[in-house]
């Protein structure tokens, strides 16, 4: 092995392959394996050293980053390599729950070894967008000691020593998007079924992320005072929804993401009217329904 930094890459689909490709180009060498040994081999002609096995991957490097379909397969990963993993440091870069994060960390640690969280922010796998970030947690001194070699994947952003909460801003923040692309996705069928222009409704929403922007720092207010609305704005949303709908089935278009949305309106109205007093959406979702 060369002088230079080097560290290990487990798990090489999209942000794996990505990640790697990164570190190569910063100079680091780089060991790489996958399951399916196809991936590797494409990226060895990039300069990455597959290993024939995990233990000769952990072999390799003090540091291993891991790029799994989720925590429950970092187990099955990391057990086929040495049983004792003292001097060296795992950091996750998989998607899973907090409580899984924390029982990951826990595995790790029992076993000798150090451990970081990191949950990518990007689009799709593109790391070096300018937008993106790397959410990191764990140990303030792990991250310190790691951060030059995080940072060449993307700006980071340290969250605390709690293991569990990068993932939970990604997942918080996946909540919004989720939602965000199945909604995008409805209302580009209701304006191309209803013989409206795709590119009309982009020029008209070309502002809308500085609105979004607004409304979330809104919101956020408002849900640290237990959250929005009084009965007039939840009647007015309720409504509001069903007009959607209506729109979107006259249109020949699927609505039950909206009809959704408006349970949630006649869930808070139905508290309120229950209890006397107005229990917002945000106290629904929260899971106080009314009862607190």
């Amino acid at each position: 092995m060369s002088a230079k930094k080097s560290v290990t890459v487990l798990g090489l689909g999209p942000m794996g392959r990505a990640t790697v490709k990164i570190l190569l180009e910063a100079g680091l060498d780089v060991t790489v394996w996958n399951r399916t040994p196809g991936k590797a081999e494409a990226l060895a002609e990039l300069g990455a050293a597959p290993a024939a096995t995990v233990a000769d991957a952990i072999a390799a490097s003090d540091t291993v980053l891991l790029s799994l379909i989720h925590y429950d397969a970092m187990y099955g990963v990391l057990e086929q390599g040495p049983a004792d993993l003292t001097g060296k440091t795992i950091v996750n870069l998989s998607s899973d729950s907090p409580a899984n994060t924390a029982k990951g960390a826990a595995w790790v640690l029992d076993r000798g070894g150090r451990f970081l969280t990191g949950a990518y922010m990007t689009q799709s796998d593109d790391i070096r967008h300018p937008a993106s970030h790397l959410y990191v947690s764990g140990p303030a001194e792990l991250h310190d000691e790691l951060r030059p070699l995080l940072e060449l994947l993307c700006a980071n952003v340290y969250l605390g020593p709690d293991y569990g909460l990068a993932q939970l801003y990604y997942q918080a923040g996946l909540a919004m998007f989720h939602a965000y692309l199945i909604s995008l996705q409805q209302a580009l069928a209701m304006i191309e079924r209803g013989g409206g222009d795709i590119d009309t409704f982009l020029e008209l929403s070309k502002d809308d992320a500085d609105s979004q922007r607004d409304f979330s720092v809104y919101f956020a207010q408002a849900a640290k005072q237990g959250g929005w609305g009084d009965l007039a704005s939840l009647k007015m949303m309720h409504a509001g929804a069903q007009h959607v709908i209506d729109t979107s089935e006259d249109a020949g278009t699927d609505a039950e993401l909206t009809k959704t949305v408006q349970d949630y309106y006649q869930r808070a109205l139905d508290a309120t009217e229950r209890t006397g007093a107005i229990v917002p959406v945000y106290q629904i979702i929260r899971g106080d329904n009314g009862n607190e």
